[in-house]
């Protein structure tokens, strides 16, 4: 199903006919209840998971369900990547002009040969995760556009062995 869905995503992306519904959402409980319910559904994989934020509130004007798509994406690979016992950190922070979301894990990192490539279609195809799970190597172009549509930016440090962090800068909410 997801490789169902990651084409038509990419198609739709490519259509160029990109239409966001946007609302104002608040990011802290949202980001938190959605994650815990994507890992709750992989509970065998024994991962420690936090959501914190320097708020008790944040709010940004995203359309939902893309941008959730962006933080379920993250979550799904952090989980792929990371070993039994590690952990996956999704911190949000506000300040007066943007709202920064890290997700950070302990996982096996990312090989710099991927680095310079890492959000163009097809770079990770290859890879396997730990579990053997397969990937349709659009996932990270797919959440680069959305990222995008929504004037944001993102990025990541990683190294091999020592997991990696994916940085997603949106627009303060006006």
């Amino acid at each position: 199903i997801k490789l169902i869905r990651d084409f038509i995503d990419q198609e739709f992306i490519e259509s160029a006919s990109v239409k966001l519904v946007r609302s104002r959402v608040e990011l802290v409980g949202k980001i938190s209840t959605a994650s815990q319910d994507y890992l709750n559904m992989q509970e065998s994989l024994r991962v420690n998971f936090s959501c914190r934020s320097n708020r008790n509130t944040v709010f940004a004007e995203i359309d939902e369900d893309k941008f959730m798509q962006v933080i379920n994406n993250l979550v799904s690979n952090a989980l792929k990547f990371t070993p039994e016992g590690g952990k996956i950190d999704i911190y949000i922070r506000e300040n007066k002009k943007e709202v920064l979301i890290t997700v950070a894990d302990t996982g096996i990192g990312i090989p710099k040969r991927f680095h310079a490539t890492l959000f163009e279609k097809f770079t990770d195809a290859r890879r396997s995760g730990l579990r053997g799970e397969r990937s349709t190597g659009l996932g990270m172009s797919i959440i680069k556009s959305i990222v995008e549509w929504h004037e944001g930016k993102i990025w990541f440090v990683s190294e091999e062995g020592s997991g990696t962090t994916f940085f997603i800068q949106l627009p303060k909410t006006r």
